[in-house]
């Protein structure tokens, strides 16, 4: 069965991240599975040879107490975790989710995730974590690895959750974009949901592309508006889903050629920064 992989470190995207899994998980009917990551243990960077610089029994005692600190420090950390995770299942259980999998793993996040792309249907991360310097612009440091790491589709939450009733999907022509509304079409997610479909080109002037992938989301039961206008991509979407009070924005995230292992940093990455909504990321 596939699930919602929820990515949590305790911050304070913590709660949006439960509810945006929640969300996601009641419209599609699937379990959700919180996913924590211990990190590796220090001990071992730490317990360098201290005979030179202090005498044999001094750094042999003290060794010893470093080992009973790093014991003490990881158990600490599995009762940190622990009680994350029980926070974690209390929110999706409250948000009618009612299969939840608490999962713990000792590591990176970036390397574990392959673990979990054949259960998952989503990922879902904060766009900034634990770590991060909440100054405006800057991002979690692990988020572009994780959007080129994940072979679903990755919701990039923002700090506070909010119900979602319009979305805005930008559509470039490329196979990310036409991947997302591929998945779309199949699924209930927006269903009831106002929708603005849009294309950054020639003012007014509706392709044959945008004319299909318009009706191909109408024929899906979606309510959708199409929209085609000039200018700078990462600004007009920006200003798009500000003006329209969009609560979620969905776009592909990868072109091709040189570009393609990379996130976009003109497009992609700025609107991670600014937009103040949750995005939808495929690949």
């Amino acid at each position: 069965m596939k699930t919602i992989l929820a990515c949590t470190d305790g911050s304070i995207y913590a709660p949006s991240i439960y509810e945006h899994a929640a969300w996601v998980a009641t419209r599609l009917n699937t379990a959700v599975e919180v996913l924590h990551m211990l990190d590796r243990s220090p001990a071992a960077a730490r317990r360098s040879d201290l005979s030179g610089a202090i005498g044999f029994d001094a750094s042999q005692e003290l060794l010893q107490n470093m080992v009973e600190l790093d014991e003490a420090q990881g158990r600490l950390a599995q009762q940190r975790s622990r009680a994350i995770l029980d926070d974690a299942a209390r929110v999706l259980r409250d948000a009618g989710v009612t299969d939840v999998i608490l999962t713990q793993r000792h590591g990176s996040l970036v390397e574990t995730l392959p673990e979990f792309a054949a259960s998952a249907e989503w990922v879902v991360v904060g766009k900034r974590g634990e770590a991060a310097d909440f100054a405006k612009g800057h991002l979690g440091s692990n988020l572009e690895r994780v959007l080129r790491t994940s072979l679903c589709p990755v919701l990039v939450t923002s700090r506070v959750f909010k119900p979602i009733r319009r979305a805005v999907i930008a559509h470039d022509g490329r196979a990310a974009s036409r991947k997302a509304v591929d998945y779309l079409a199949r699924h209930p997610l927006l269903h009831g949901i106002a929708i603005d479909l849009l294309n950054v080109g020639a003012a007014g002037a509706i392709n044959e592309e945008m004319a299909e992938t318009r009706s191909k989301l109408e024929q899906a039961g979606l309510n959708v508006r199409l929209q085609i206008l000039p200018g700078r991509p990462e600004d007009v979407i920006a200003e798009v889903v500000a003006a329209a009070g969009a609560d979620l924005l969905v776009m592909g995230a990868y072109g091709h050629g040189a570009l393609r292992n990379m996130i976009l940093g003109s497009v992609t990455s700025t609107l991670l920064r600014e937009c103040r909504v949750p995005v939808l990321v495929f690949r």
